[in-house]
């Protein structure tokens, strides 16, 4: 107890206590005698920059969903994919063309989910600016933008009456917007321009106890959390990016984690294929490697119904060994690696459709409160929520050794960790070099180390022959101009 109680007349803002009262969270003031007045002046401007009504109405609308009847799960159709050894070489070509073409008229805008930090890695800055241990030593962040800087030469090398810059919105936290701004700004944006780069923060909310209260996480501030990659949606409509994105021109979004190592940013063939199939949503999509593995899958939810993501948690394990007879392959086995394209209008949609349901997922955690660590419950919304709003949705099969190295995990862990990833890069681009001509020799085995190719050179491992040919590469090494 502290000694500067406050007299009993020093009471809380009637107006607000009211408001409180309304929606059963008084208790918010509970320890206000034991307050400073800064630390009054505090809780206060905590409490008044909630939207009280919003926030009541997401934790009723998803404490009721809880329990609520779910729709049968279904296999994904097979017309729903196209997979890899059905594409012919003619349609990658005419994707990869149309997709060149919208990006050159400025019609795509990339879309980073950048809100984490390496907490995991053990790194407290952004994710973002973790260095797998690539010989170049580059960020992920900067891998990224080479990505985008590559995809901008090839859409202006492709059509030269016009060429847009490609706009890159990345969604930060409030616990790595400053230092991930620093970061580009201190990196010169990686050959970016700075104003094709548009920063926006994901939106927080109030932790709860199971009963719907609030949890204080000290006496004057209130225990919030992020509120998950979904918040995106929100997020984009409340800072009108949406708007934003329209008055430039842009119809389609390139949607991804920050976390991928082998990402391809703003894929041409991915952008072609989605135009070509006129949907609204579409996903890469990789089989997964083995049924127990824990991944979220793509399924239809009810006859005729959308198609979504199940949780491995959320599949009881005989589904997870069920086998499609015709083609031999699991039946469920379309795993989601957050790689997502959607049209502007589509997006538009799902803002005001999650605002309305206001239904988010309860993640029971030990929250840090006033009382120690408590069990109570962080609400988020996943970016795979909008495809159950999705009146078409597509998904396009990737090979993981190509596109898909998570970096999850401490170096030490069992899988998705910044070796493993490192790994995956070296041995994709070794492949590149050795197609394109050239040689590698190693002073310690291929499986510990590699070439690496800068991505300023090639894009998929394209324009490589007159770098290669005939030549010699010690590895590990970084191949540039």
């Amino acid at each position: 107890m502290r000694n500067h109680r406050r007299p009993a007349s020093a009471t809380p803002p009637q107006a607000l206590l009211e408001r409180l009262k309304d929606y059963g969270q008084e208790d918010a003031f509970a320890l206000w005698d034991e307050l400073s007045p800064e630390e009054r002046d505090l809780l206060i401007r905590d409490i008044q920059g909630l939207d009280l009504a919003r926030i009541d109405r997401i934790i009723r609308c998803s404490f009721r969903s809880q329990g609520a009847p779910t729709p049968a799960i279904e296999p994904v159709p097979e017309t729903s994919v196209s997979t890899v050894e059905e594409r012919t070489m003619e349609e990658r070509e005419r994707w990869w063309k149309m997709g060149l073409r919208a990006i050159s008229e400025g019609r795509l805008a990339v879309l980073l989910l950048s809100g984490g930090q390496g907490t995991r890695l053990g790194s407290s800055e952004p994710k973002g600016c973790f260095s797998i241990g690539l010989p170049s030593g580059k960020s992920l962040f900067q891998l990224q933008a080479e990505r985008i800087l590559c995809i901008q030469r090839l859409a202006a090398q492709s059509n030269d009456s016009t060429f847009v810059p490609i706009h890159w919105y990345i969604m930060t936290s409030p616990f790595t917007d400053d230092a991930t701004r620093k970061f580009f700004e201190s990196h010169g944006y990686f050959g970016l321009d700075a104003d094709q780069v548009t920063f926006f923060q994901q939106g927080t909310i109030p932790c709860v106890s199971k009963d719907g209260r609030f949890i204080m996480e000290t006496p004057n501030k209130l225990a919030k959390s992020p509120d998950g990659n979904g918040g995106v949606y929100s997020a984009l409509k409340s800072s009108k990016l949406l708007e934003d994105m329209a008055k430039r021109g842009v119809r389609y979004v390139d949607c991804y984690g920050v976390d991928n190592a082998l990402v391809r940013v703003a894929d041409p063939t991915f952008v072609g294929y989605f135009i070509d199939k006129g949907v609204a949503s579409a996903a890469k999509v990789v089989r997964k490697a083995y049924p127990q593995e824990q991944v979220g899958v793509f399924v239809r939810r009810g006859r005729g119904g959308p198609l979504s993501v199940l949780e491995y948690s959320e599949m009881d394990p005989s589904m997870t060994l069920e086998i499609n007879q015709t083609t031999g392959r699991l039946r469920y086995c379309w795993s989601n690696v957050c790689l997502h394209m959607f049209t502007l209008d589509f997006l538009n949609q799902v803002a005001h459709g999650l605002e309305k349901d206001s239904i988010y997922h309860l993640a029971e955690k030990r929250i840090p409160s006033v009382n120690g660590y408590t069990a109570g419950l962080k609400l988020e919304q996943f970016i795979f929520d909008a495809f159950s709003y999705a009146p078409s949705t597509a998904l396009f099969e990737v090979l993981r050794e190509e596109e898909f190295a998570p970096v999850k995990n401490a170096n030490g862990s069992n899988y998705d960790t910044p070796d493993t990833a490192r790994l995956l890069v070296l041995r994709l681009h070794s492949r590149w070099v050795v197609s394109a001509g050239g040689f590698l020799t190693h002073s310690v085995p291929l499986y510990a180390t590699g070439v690496e190719v800068s991505p300023l050179v090639s894009y998929t491992g394209e324009n490589l022959e007159a770098i290669c040919r005939g030549r010699t590469f010690h590895a590990p090494c970084e191949i540039t101009f």
